[in-house]
């Protein structure tokens, strides 16, 4: 094996220093730059002998002006021949110590590729805090330059949420449209790989094809469903008739059912995620600051799922699954930011 836990190591795309914490597979090690832990191949990292003995060459950083993305603009165009709304990556290059390119930042642009004008409201999460936001217009077949991205922080788990509306109202398509973009460490590598071999100069993303349509409200007599047999709730008194939110929910199954053993393990864990969307829109209804939820150790399974959920609700600010003298490691606890 060509590293071992603890060898220095240098990123060659970012020509950042680090060590290699664990050897995953045999392609690839956990590593560890600045404090942060995440997955790179074994041929995206080296060691850092040359680093260590000389220094870096100074380069002139070849600048990349909004003033000249008209002409990529419609490059783009012709090439994906596709309509909709998009968010378009631009790697900007370096120089390393080696003469290499490697990426220093990432431009970032919406791009309009319809008829229609927008209003957006852009929004940049790293690990779910927010870190950028921006609110304009951009013209039907027009693009908008909204920031630049340091790569090293692409690793934090970023998010692009957008929500859309009409510049100027039209009578059947909606108020508004929210969509988001989640993005890993090796997507972004696998599409700033395929740019170079295809030379282009950025890679896209769609967030719409076509902005929606309007949906009308259904109108139902309320006297008929009484007389069904249905409980028809005052909307001002619904707080009175739901369900108190809870502090701390307990997902063992034995907690939830007294009837269990002859279920199998994918109908329990789905009874017990039920259970977690129950309490967390309760939590979130009754705008509680926090909540704990009791998943157990086990295989770490439901644990697993119930992250993965967190990751994608807009009201959770941060979580958290470390020992506490009450649940051991069997508890997350969840922080909500409204």
């Amino acid at each position: 094996m060509k590293y071992e836990p603890g060898d220095k190591i240098i990123v060659m795309l970012t020509n950042e220093e680090g060590k290699v914490v664990e050897i995953m597979n045999e392609k690839m090690v956990m590593i560890e730059v600045k404090g942060v832990r995440f997955p790179a191949y074994m041929d995206q990292i080296d060691f850092p002998y040359f680093n260590m003995f000389s220094k870096k060459k100074v380069v002139e950083k070849k600048k990349v002006y909004v003033d000249n993305l008209q002409k990529e603009k419609s490059n783009i165009k012709t090439q994906s021949g596709n309509s909709g709304m998009f968010i378009s990556f631009m790697p900007i290059y370096d120089k390393d110590i080696f003469d290499d390119d490697v990426v220093e930042k990432l431009k970032i642009y919406l791009i309009n590729q319809t008829d229609i004008a927008y209003t957006f409201n852009y929004n940049l999460f790293f690990n779910g805090e927010s870190s950028f936001q921006l609110k304009n217009n951009i013209e039907p077949f027009n693009e908008f330059y909204i920031h630049d991205v340091k790569f090293e922080e692409l690793s934090d788990n970023p998010r692009f949420d957008a929500e859309f509306s009409l510049k100027e109202p039209i009578k059947n398509k909606a108020p508004y449209f929210e969509t988001s973009l989640k993005l890993k460490a090796k997507q972004l590598f696998k599409k700033i790989e395929e740019t170079k071999v295809k030379n282009e100069p950025m890679f896209s993303y769609s967030l719409f094809e076509q902005f929606p349509d309007k949906i009308d409200d259904e109108k139902v007599d309320l006297s008929r469903l009484g007389s069904a047999g249905y409980r028809v709730y005052d909307v001002s008194k619904v707080k009175e008739n739901l369900a108190p939110a809870r502090s701390v929910v307990d997902l063992h199954i034995e907690k939830l059912t007294d009837s269990w053993t002859h279920l199998s393990n994918f109908e329990i864990l789905s009874i017990q995620l039920k259970e977690f969307e129950k309490f967390y829109d309760l939590s979130v209804f009754h705008k509680q600051p926090s909540l704990i939820i009791i998943h157990g150790v086990g295989t770490g399974k439901l644990r697993n799922e119930i992250h993965e959920l967190l990751k994608s609700k807009k009201e959770v600010k941060s979580f958290v699954n470390q020992y506490s003298a009450d649940y051991g490691y069997g508890a997350t606890e969840i922080y909500f930011g409204y």
